[in-house]
């Protein structure tokens, strides 16, 4: 072989060999980011939304006085947000008959149905309950929610279910005027829809993808746990019944079969102003779990649209969201409080 050919060959496969540690470097640098290693107890599966009520996430708060608060009681008709018919009785009927007598379902559309009746014992409204008695019911149904308002058809079919249940207890209904429900729905609706406010920020990566368990660990160190469903992860508030603010990504990526190779180049992170407390500060705490995020996967905070989101911006969004406080509290829909939650929803 000629030293022309010989130098050809070396040329060659110095070129090869460049170009294979080139491939390699790629393939190293496009690697998704993993989690550092854990024991196996510190990993919590995806299975069902935690609340404050669980065994698992008593252990992890860092306030050993912390009080875990009691269930919240279901929520009671309203007149603010709930067409109301009283239900005369003839005599107080007890809790069995009322619950044998109700319809098989608690909806007119997309409206939640209710009966609620006044224990005769203690002389307070509530859902019936088997082995009490009650001296009166009440029929409701909600006017609006995210749904829209309730409309002419809705109450129709409120009447009738309502009338079907008072013909099976002996009652006699007192239904309002359909007119005047009707438009007190649609003035509710529209309150709802100009303050209903649902924020979403983006993480996007700057280079390295990251792997699902790794976007785990560190939202897990930011309190975050996981959620009923794959790629989900919450961070609780202080009632347990809420989330304050949800981190979401590619479900398909949670559920693949190895993990460790699903890539993830973005992240969202969402707070529903109306459900939660203003007390608790979710966008202060969104906002500061976005940065810290940002700043440690080695990510920038963007909009839906992919727009950077700068602390200036954020700061614009935050005094906005205190008009809106304002507004919720001035109609007694306060957001984080039950009525609140039952509208925007």
């Amino acid at each position: 072989m000629s030293p022309l050919q010989l130098g050809l060959a070396a040329a060659g496969a110095l070129l090869l060999l460049v170009m294979l540690a080139y491939y390699l470097w790629l393939a190293r640098k496009n690697k998704p980011r993993q989690p550092q290693a854990l024991p196996d107890s510190a990993v919590e599966p995806f299975d069902r939304e935690p609340t404050l009520d669980d065994e698992a996430l008593r252990g992890g708060l860092d306030d050993p006085g912390f009080v875990i608060p009691a269930p919240e009681k279901k929520p009671g008709l309203d007149a603010l947000i709930d067409v109301i018919a009283p239900i005369a009785l003839d005599a107080p009927v007890s809790g069995d008959a009322v619950l044998a007598a109700l319809p098989p379902t608690r909806r007119v559309g997309s409206k939640p149905f209710a009966v609620e009746g006044l224990n005769a014992a203690t002389q307070r409204w509530e859902a019936p309950q088997a082995g009490q008695r009650y001296s009166q019911l009440q029929a409701g149904l909600q006017l609006a929610n995210r749904a829209g308002a309730l409309n002419d058809i809705e109450f129709s079919e409120f009447v009738m279910k309502a009338q079907g249940f008072c013909d099976v207890i002996n009652g006699t209904p007192d239904f309002p005027d359909m007119r005047r429900e009707v438009s007190r729905a649609r003035e509710l609706d529209q309150f709802a829809s100009d303050h209903d406010a649902q924020i979403a920020f983006v993480l996007r990566a700057r280079r390295s993808a990251w792997s699902p368990s790794y976007v785990q660990q560190m939202a897990a160190r930011l309190g975050f746990v996981p959620g009923s469903m794959a790629g989900r992860m919450v961070l609780p508030g202080a009632s347990g019944n809420v989330p304050l603010i949800s981190l979401s990504f590619d479900a398909q990526a949670a559920l693949a079969e190895d993990v460790s190779q699903s890539a993830l180049r973005e992240l969202h992170l969402s707070l529903d102003v109306p459900q939660v407390d203003r007390t608790e500060r979710p966008f202060a705490r969104m906002c500061e779990a976005a940065l810290t995020l940002a700043r440690e996967m080695d990510g920038i905070v963007t909009d839906d649209a992919g727009v950077l989101l700068p602390s200036e911006a954020m700061d614009v969004i935050a005094a906005d969201l205190e008009h809106l406080y304002n507004t919720l509290d001035q109609r007694e829909l306060s957001a984080g409080s039950v009525l609140a939650r039952r509208l925007f929803s």
